[in-house]
């Protein structure tokens, strides 16, 4: 069975972010073809997307190696998103459908339950989840990948720590979504603005970290996506 590309591309990524490949390691084609069960082919065309992206670069003599980004870089991409998630929403309370709603609805419905109830673990993946969604509302199919692969590098480049206030947070989350419900933009980019700006400070650098070097082969074929 061949494996496509993007799926080895999400694999590599993972790793990437993950810290199973350290900022600076390189990255050969047979190794990797080796670790998830494919052949060169798709490997190579995923170190391409990858290197679009950010997460890798080729270097003289050494070859495709884990990127390596600077502090500044990482403010960068935290003043970018500020910028972009405000416009999403806006977008989304032109834009949205009603299914786009009834997901949004549920995820804040949720979250603002375990915020009350202190099930903080769960917090977090409702959290990228309502941000992923807001982000498909926009109908914007650039932004929303602008958003994705955004989200990807702050995972990446960031510790996010839970928020210090976990039902003000979920509160600031319902009222974008009523603002989008209500089709008013204006209010909606605020409002996301305003939270995007507070979750600032919850982001802990973790440039220069230790990481993992443990690389265990992991087969493709076995379904992993």
């Amino acid at each position: 069975m061949r494996i496509p590309a993007h799926a080895v591309c999400t694999a590599i990524r993972d790793d990437i972010v993950s810290g199973a490949f350290g900022p600076g390691g390189r990255l050969t084609e047979e190794v990797l073809a080796r670790r998830y069960g494919v052949s060169r082919v798709p490997v190579r065309e995923a170190l391409r997307t990858l290197e679009s992206e950010g997460f890798v670069t080729t270097r003289r003599h050494a070859g495709a190696c884990v990127a390596e980004p600077t502090e500044q870089e990482a403010a960068d991409l935290l003043e970018l998103r500020m910028l972009l998630e405000p416009l999403a929403a806006a977008r989304a309370a032109r834009r949205r459908t009603e299914a786009h709603l009834k997901v949004l609805r549920g995820l804040v419905r949720l979250g603002q339950e375990r915020a009350r109830r202190g099930q903080g673990e769960d917090l977090r993946s409702l959290g990228g989840w309502f941000h992923e969604t807001l982000a498909q509302a926009s109908g914007s199919p650039g932004l929303i990948a602008l958003l994705t692969q955004m989200r990807h590098k702050v995972a990446w480049m960031y510790v996010v720590e839970a928020p210090a206030r976990p039902v003000e947070s979920w509160a600031e989350h319902g009222a974008v979504v009523d603002a989008v419900a209500r089709g008013d933009a204006e209010r909606a980019r605020v409002l996301a603005a305003a939270h995007a700006e507070r979750a600032v400070g919850a982001h802990r650098l973790r440039i220069g970290a230790a990481v993992s070097t443990s690389q265990p082969a992991v087969n493709m074929s076995s379904g992993r996506h």
